[in-house]
C-alpha cells in the first residue's frame, strides 16, 4: 500500500482516472495508449495500452472492476508475461485536499510466485512514483473538459454517437483482440 496527500479535491483525482487517455501519464511502466472503451471507466470497460520501452513494447489492457467516484475504484491491470494485478485506488477528502491510497497485488501469472516481501517492496516503490505523477495531473486540473461559457458538457453517449458519425476515422477495434 502507498499513499499520498494531494492539494486538490477527490473529484480531481477521479477526473484523471476517468480519462483513460491519461493512463500512461501517471502509471509507471505504461508507455502509450492504443484505445479507450467508450464506456470507460464503468465496471466491465477497458483501456488498451502498451507497457515497456520502445521498441520492446507489450500490448495489454486494464479493466475497471468497480467505479465509485470520488471514493473508490478497482482495476484489473494486465501486464503479461508478468501477470495480472488488482489495483485499488481509495480517496478521502482531507481539509482542502485529499489522501489517495493505492493498494496493489498480483492475482495471476508468475508475479504471484515472487515472495511477498520482495513483491510488496517493488510495488510500493513503483506506486510512490505513480501517486506523485497522479498528484501532478490532479492538482493541475488534468482530465477536466474545459467549459466554454454558454455551452454544456457532452455526455459519454453523445460523444460516442458523435464519434460514430465523423467520417474517415479508421476503426482499429479489430486489431485490439476484442
Amino acid at each position: 500500500m502507498s499513499h499520498h496527500t494531494m492539494n486538490c479535491p477527490p473529484e480531481n483525482v477521479f477526473a484523471v482516472l476517468a480519462d483513460g487517455w491519461l493512463y500512461p501519464s501517471w502509471v509507471v511502466g505504461a508507455s502509450r495508449m492504443r484505445a479507450v472503451d467508450a464506456t470507460w471507466p464503468e465496471a466491465g470497460s477497458a483501456i488498451h495500452h502498451s507497457v515497456g520501452v520502445w521498441p520492446a513494447l507489450i500490448d495489454d489492457s486494464t479493466s475497471a472492476l468497480e467505479w465509485d467516484p470520488p471514493r473508490h475504484a478497482l482495476f484489473k491491470a494486465r501486464g503479461w508475461p508478468v501477470g495480472e494485478a488488482h489495483v485499488a485506488v481509495d480517496v478521502k477528502a482531507r481539509g482542502n485536499g485529499c489522501m489517495v491510497r493505492i493498494t496493489e497485488d498480483a492475482t495471476a501469472g508468475p508475479g504471484r510466485f515472487v515472495p511477498l516481501f520482495l513483491r510488496d517492496s517493488a510495488i510500493r516503490m513503483r506506486n510512490v512514483e505513480t501517486l506523485r505523477r497522479l498528484a501532478f495531473l490532479a492538482e493541475g486540473g488534468a482530465g477536466k473538459v474545459p467549459q466554454v461559457p454558454g455551452t454544456t458538457t457532452m455526455s459519454k453517449s453523445k460523444k460516442a454517437d458523435t464519434a460514430q458519425r465523423i467520417p474517415n476515422l479508421p476503426d482499429h477495434s479489430a486489431t485490439l483482440g476484442k
